[in-house]
């Protein structure tokens, strides 16, 4: 089994040990390299995996010759095999731990009727054309005998294969991408019951009918067994870990235990291998604490390493020369009716819902993919030969290729928010009306600073304050993302982590009654499409302004970074394209130095000292509206600075001035207001008089975008620490200054859309206006709850 080592004059590639480990690597750096190739793509993982396989197996590489006879020798099938299926068995088993059976229940009317659809019109339209070729055309004895097994395999559906599809195109928070995992999901519980139905039938008539009832009892026992007895021990840990904050080994030991054990009882009953691990992953609490601990430690490793070499088996039993035209053409027919049921099964309904028709169309290409489960069942398919089997597989390939990258041309899901009629920002919002806000969380921490920042932004009971608070949280043990909306007096423990918060800002809407309207949401997401969430949250609920923190904590001039780099990034994606304004708060503390807004309102109220930086363009405009609107606050002092460049564009100071105009207006009568004018020639001026405001401010707004052209900014650009900040919001939240001020950066919504960014380091600055207004009448005898 173990070689002793070339020293002593042993060949390590003549023992099955080493020859498995060589296969392992060798097929996971194969598909590395497809990944590294062909993401960038946008072709999913699924055809990298398979490329891989293909090329290693017997139609490429692993044919006759010395490469195969070296690294895949006959002798080390067997092994080969075992591994390859045991890493497919832990992969089933995440599968279901990964999927959230309640989706079935919360999915809406269009979902069920599209999942139903997507999954008996392509079954129709298949068993009858199967009807039709074998009365019709004459073909060989086991293809016509197996042409009806094939034509039903081919309409199965995968909620797995599209959850992960939609995950490789950023797609799974977007709106089409919840309509396709509802979709599929009830799609493919349909599909497991057929499947498990018709092999259950197969297995008992093959050779005694009189065994069927005996199957059928063993196969009830067996989901008995593991919904009965396994899951209330699954509960019981689960109960454990919240007690202790941990997932201990001896649970996640007997669970291994658990899915052999399953595996082997449903060989046992006669069932295949991959349906009790299957069904132990779905009675699995999803999430934390212990679906998200399975997930996190078998992951990576059965995904990249195990995996792999399942793929390798795979394209072993494609043998491309042995497929001749005539079933190759019959086989394809049946492919091809099943993608136009598929389609045709998805796209009407959708139509029939008033969906536009690029996206009906993507959608059903969504539900027309293929992916490893349709692997496991094709390779398991009863009746099935090698030459079928080979078609079928290409089919599989050659389909998601090419459905992958016209889904990514086709949906934008940005398209929904740029199409917006109206303004939603703060300058153009009327005074004395409802001011909406979408505040973002990612960690308690920032709760205080929140909370008084919404404080200083003057709500009264004339122009009260509506926030939409979500609490955003890295998805993890579960497949498709979820988006809570709390209830007072309802808990969910599910969101046990958004308890503190929302907690603490709920007690601060109760003792501002009137003034203060708050609706929590928890957003459980991947980090790459968080951004989903908060652009639809926003949209759907008219809100004027997004408040995202930095994602950076600071504390005096000590940095700690949490989870910063994805952070980043979601606050990246955001400013992107959000639906309305964007505030982006760096909390130096200076905010927290004093009571927060609910303590101040039980003792005494807290004076704030806010300054605000003002050259030109839309962004500096919308911070001198929030700081118009600062102005009506009693405990709030108010320093504005315009900083004049003498090369301004006149048609910036006409729309500049007006706000000016504005803000000079509500100060007036007002002492502890200030406006002043200072000229700066260049950069190192600008500086001198930024610098001057620090030491007495507790907030410094400022706008992110400015003109890239200006004398103001010449040298800034060289070097940028945080260029989504901007120029000024980069000046101060660096961490090679001295400034100890928490600052809000401003970007007012883009309503006609920008010059591109092309780089990090450069900023479109003009943006040209629109004269609608958004007016969002408020009734203070209701609140605003969710739809």
């Amino acid at each position: 089994m173990r070689s002793k080592g070339v020293f002593l004059g042993d060949n390590p590639l003549k023992y099955p040990t080493p020859i498995l480990y060589m296969q392992l690597s060798i097929a996971a750096l194969v598909t590395m390299l497809f990944q590294s190739v062909l993401n960038p793509l946008g072709e999913s993982a699924f055809i990298s995996q398979m490329l891989a396989g293909i090329l290693l197996g017997p139609s490429c590489l692993g044919g006759e010759n010395d490469f195969a006879d070296t690294v895949y020798p006959v002798k080390s099938f067997y092994i080969s095999q075992t591994f390859a299926f045991f890493g497919c068995m832990l992969f089933l088993f995440l599968v279901g731990v990964k999927m959230d059976m309640s989706i079935a229940k919360r999915s809406g009317k269009k979902a069920v009727v599209i999942g139903l659809s997507a999954f008996f019109v392509p079954l129709v339209l298949n068993v009858c054309l199967t009807f039709v070729l074998q009365r019709t055309v004459t073909m060989e004895p086991q293809l016509h005998k197996s042409l009806i097994v094939i034509a039903v395999l081919q309409c199965q559906s995968s909620f797995h294969v599209i959850a992960c599809l939609l995950g490789d195109l950023k797609l799974l928070n977007s709106e089409l991408g919840r309509l396709a995992v509802s979709s599929s999901m009830i799609s493919e519980t349909l599909s497991w019951i057929h499947i498990i139905i018709s092999f259950t039938l197969r297995q008992g008539t093959m050779k005694n009918i009189q065994n069927l009832p005996f199957m059928v009892l063993s196969l009830a026992g067996l989901l008995v067994l593991i919904l009965c007895v396994l899951r209330p021990i699954l509960l019981w840990m689960v109960a454990q870990a919240a007690k202790r904050k941990a997932i201990k080994e001896s649970y996640i030991f007997s669970i291994f235990i658990m899915v052999m054990l399953c595996c082997l009882l449903g060989e046992i009953v006669g069932q295949h291998f991959m349906l009790g691990p299957m069904v132990l992953g779905l009675a699995v609490p999803d999430g934390p604490p212990l679906g998200s601990a399975l997930v996190d430690r078998l992951n990576s490793y059965v995904s990249n390493i195990l995996l792999p070499s399942y793929f390798v088996l795979t394209g072993a039993g494609l043998n491309l020369s042995r497929i001749r035209m005539k079933t190759f053409v019959i086989v394809e027919v049946l492919a091809l009716s099943s993608f136009c049921g598929k389609l045709l099964g998805t796209m009407v309904p959708s139509l029939y819902c008033k969906m536009p028709a690029t996206d009906a169309l993507a959608l059903g290409l969504i539900m027309s993919a293929q992916g490893i489960t349709d692997l496991l069942i094709l390779q398991h398919g009863l009746l099935i030969d090698g030459e079928c089997y080979s078609i079928m597989i290409i089919t599989s390939v050659l389909l998601t290729g090419i459905i992958t990258p016209i889904v990514k041309f086709l949906y934008k899901p940005s398209k929904r928010y740029k199409s917006a009629k109206r303004r939603r920002t703060i300058e153009h919002s009327l005074p004395n009306m409802e001011l909406r806000l979408l505040v973002c969380m990612f960690h308690q921490d920032s709760t205080p600073s929140i909370i008084n920042l919404i404080e200083v932004f003057n709500p009264t009971p004339k122009s009260p304050i509506c926030f939409y608070l979500v609490h955003l949280i890295r998805l993890a043990g579960r497949t498709a993302p979820v988006l809570i909306a709390h209830r007072p007096g309802k808990s969910n423990s599910t969101t046990a982590l958004s308890d503190h918060i929302i907690n603490a800002f709920r007690l601060y809407q109760e003792h501002n009654a009137g003034r203060v309207l708050m609706n929590a949401f928890t957003a459980i997401a991947p980090f790459d499409t968080m951004h989903d969430d908060v652009w639809s949250l926003a949209f759907e609920r008219r809100t004027s302004m997004i408040i995202i923190p930095f994602h950076k904590l600071f504390c005096a001039l000590r940095c700690t970074e949490e989870v910063a780099h994805p952070i980043r990034s979601v606050n990246r994606n955001i400013i992107r394209n959000a639906p309305c304004s964007v505030g982006i708060l760096v909390d130096r503390g200076t905010l927290n130095k004093k009571p927060t807004a609910l303590q101040a309102s039980l003792s005494g109220r807290s004076f704030y000292n806010v300054g605000t930086i003002f050259i030109e363009g839309p962004d500096d405009r919308e911070a001198l509206a929030l700081a118009t609107r600062m102005a009506g606050n009693p405990n709030v002092s108010l320093t504005v600075t315009k900083l004049t460049d003498p090369k301004q564009s006149s048609t910036q100071k006409e729309i500049d001035s007006e706000v000016i105009r504005k803000y000079q207006e509500a100060i007036v009568d007002k002492k502890q207001h200030v406006y002043n004018e200072v000229h700066v020639k260049d950069s190192v001026d600008m500086i001198n008089v930024i610098r001057s405001m620090e030491n007495f401010l507790d907030l410094i707004l400022v706008g992110r975008r400015h003109d890239c052209d200006s004398q103001l900014f010449m040298g800034l650009t060289e070097w940028n620490e945080f260029p989504k900040l901007g120029f000024l919001g980069d000046m101060l939240a660096s961490s090679d200054g001295n400034c100890e001020v928490s600052v809000l950066v401003v970007q007012q919504q883009s309503f006609v859309p920008s010059q591109k960014e092309k780089t990090d380091d450069f900023f479109s600055c003009h943006v040209k206006d629109s004269d609608s207004v958004l007016d969002i009448p408020h009734d203070s005898t209701n609140k605003v709850w969710p739809l």
